[in-house]
């Protein structure tokens, strides 16, 4: 979305931020998420530039038909705030983990491929893999089929958790500030999240 409205014209620079505040929607007796979900916030600015640098492709895909593999089911209309929703623990983060698994590696895996065909590059031109920091295992498994070595993905989950919308730009600014990600550097991003959502981008930093 920023990209469009850069390459039409209507601005020149656009602030696209990601927070969340999960800790008010973890239910504290359920292993499942407790451990995992994490509160965090993130900004980057992005300006018309020229080419080479700056987006190269992304690419964006959701899936409504696997809702419940990460949802919270009370609050809405379905489950409209109340006693009820509350006495049910309805109001809380629910996820099935082996299933957003299985998931989460195959989508993020091939929209990673599908923004690397369109830039015309391969897996090797990747200097940095940023991905959402969902957990180690996704990271690692769609980092062994990228063929991405692991000392090129950048991985902050073990100090934050999964700050969901905040995890990626936490962990760019931190690659930025620590030096790892260099003028020129091609720099691949992905997302998964509730949804189903899965994303993309690649960038010539």
């Amino acid at each position: 979305m920023a990209k469009q409205f850069l390459l039409s014209g209507r601005c020149r620079h656009v602030l696209i931020i990601g927070a969340e505040l999960l800790s008010t929607y973890i239910d504290w007796s359920d292993r499942n998420t407790c451990v995992i979900f994490a509160d965090g916030a993130g900004a980057a600015v992005m300006s018309r530039g020229k080419a080479p640098r700056g987006v190269l492709a992304s690419a964006m895909h959701s899936d409504g038909s696997m809702v419940d593999f990460i949802h919270m089911p009370g609050g809405g209309t379905l489950h409209p705030p109340g006693q009820e929703m509350v006495d049910e623990r309805l109001h809380y983060i629910r996820m099935r983990g082996n299933e957003t698994f299985k998931m989460a590696v195959r989508s993020i895996s091939e929209v990673c491929r599908e923004v690397l065909d369109e830039a015309g590059l391969q897996s090797a031109d990747v200097d940095w893999f940023i991905p959402h920091q969902a957990n180690q295992r996704i990271i690692s498994a769609v980092g062994n089929r990228l063929r991405i070595p692991e000392e090129r993905c950048y991985v902050n989950i073990d100090r934050y958790g999964n700050t969901s919308a905040g995890s990626i730009p936490i962990a760019l600014d931190e690659a930025v500030r620590e030096g790892k990600v260099k003028q020129g550097d091609v720099v691949l991003m992905a997302a998964f999240g509730a949804g189903l959502t899965w994303a993309a981008s690649v960038v010539r930093w």
